[in-house]
């Protein structure tokens, strides 16, 4: 097991991200944020408690995905479910993606797919902590990446989340 980010790493890493999102959506007026379940909603939730750091709550709009029937690998098995929770309607917005790590692209494809049933937004971006970028079978990139990383088909990267693990901690396996 090699550490790729530290509790302390990590944290500048999230702290990155979130100043890079508000560069870009100054004043979140028209932009909402959607953590995509399960393990995307970790880095969704520090996210947003960075943003809320720099600008008011009201402003805010924050949404989690779940996109257990969007897969294209749900006959493979029984999925567990998780909650969606959108209290808006991004018809016309900015939404920004957030997941943990981007390896195929089948995620975010499904992602896509679920999105389209709260509305047509009017630009749709993605923001991910860990990008394993020589593995992707779809033609999708990141707009704000936390770090790459090189790594083979058989090397797993596990995200260790204090809330759920014990500690903060992104691994290569």
């Amino acid at each position: 097991m090699k550490t790729i980010l530290n509790a302390q790493q990590l944290a500048i890493t999230l702290q990155r991200l979130s100043h890079q999102i508000l560069e870009n959506h100054i004043d979140l007026e028209n932009t909402v944020l959607i953590g995509i379940q399960p393990r995307g909603i970790y880095v969704s939730d520090r996210i947003v408690e960075q943003i809320k750091r720099q600008v008011t709550a009201e402003k805010i709009q924050y949404g989690k995905l779940d996109i257990t029937f969007y897969r294209d690998d749900v006959r493979q098995g029984l999925h567990t479910l998780n909650q969606t929770d959108i209290p808006f309607t991004i018809e016309n917005k900015n939404v920004i993606l957030i997941d943990d790590v981007l390896y195929t692209g089948r995620t975010i494809r499904a992602a896509l797919d679920a999105l389209l049933d709260f509305g047509r937004p009017s630009k749709v971006e993605l923001c991910t902590l860990i990008d394993r970028r020589f593995s992707r079978q779809l033609p999708i990139q990141a707009d704000y990446i936390g770090k790459s990383i090189d790594s083979i088909i058989t090397q797993k990267v596990k995200v260790f989340w204090n809330e759920k693990d014990g500690r903060d901690e992104v691994s290569l396996l």
